[in-house]
């Protein structure tokens, strides 16, 4: 196992199945206000992404060597409603909104730790390609890990409930 891979990030899922990323805003983030960059808001969202899929087992650089295929963002629509800034503790949840033949639909929302109100939400298309950008169907391992619900602080699916058959 490669180091990074070794160094989990500080996630959880929740109880309704959404992943919870952990981060800080860094000086590198902001503009000259203390105030987070709007692009910075796509880095974020794309970490989120990143350690949602590795937190469900699905490794993109193990992805493309197996299996040559990629996930690109194909369409984001970022919706600003408060800003971060220099220093704030930032949780960002993502949920897979869908999943199609060769795309999925992600959805995020970034917002201060300890806070119910979203300062930012992403609705974003990634998209499966191979190694020339032609879209391939998402891999069938890819969408059983996708398409499962989650237990809230494991990535365990949860137990099947008992279901009696009447006349039994």
């Amino acid at each position: 196992m490669s180091e990074r891979k070794s160094m989990p990030a500080v996630t959880s899922f929740t109880a309704d199945g959404a992943h919870v990323l952990r981060a800080r805003v860094y000086y590198e983030d902001t503009d000259a206000g203390g105030v987070v960059y709007h692009a910075n808001y796509l880095r974020f969202a794309e970490r989120g992404r990143t350690e949602y899929l590795r937190d469900l087992g699905i490794s993109q650089s193990e992805l493309s060597d197996a299996e040559g295929v990629f996930f690109v963002v194909r369409r984001s629509v970022i919706d600003f409603r408060l800003p971060a800034r220099l220093d704030d503790a930032l949780e960002i949840a993502t949920r897979i909104a869908e999943t199609k033949g060769a795309s999925f639909e992600v959805e995020q929302e970034i917002r201060k730790t300890g806070t119910d109100g979203h300062l930012v939400r992403v609705a974003s298309t990634i998209a499966c390609i191979d190694a020339k950008g032609r879209p391939v169907r998402v891999p069938k391992s890819v969408r059983e890990k996708l398409d499962r619900p989650i237990m809230a602080g494991t990535n365990q699916e949860p137990p099947k409930a008992d279901v009696q058959k009447s006349g039994d």
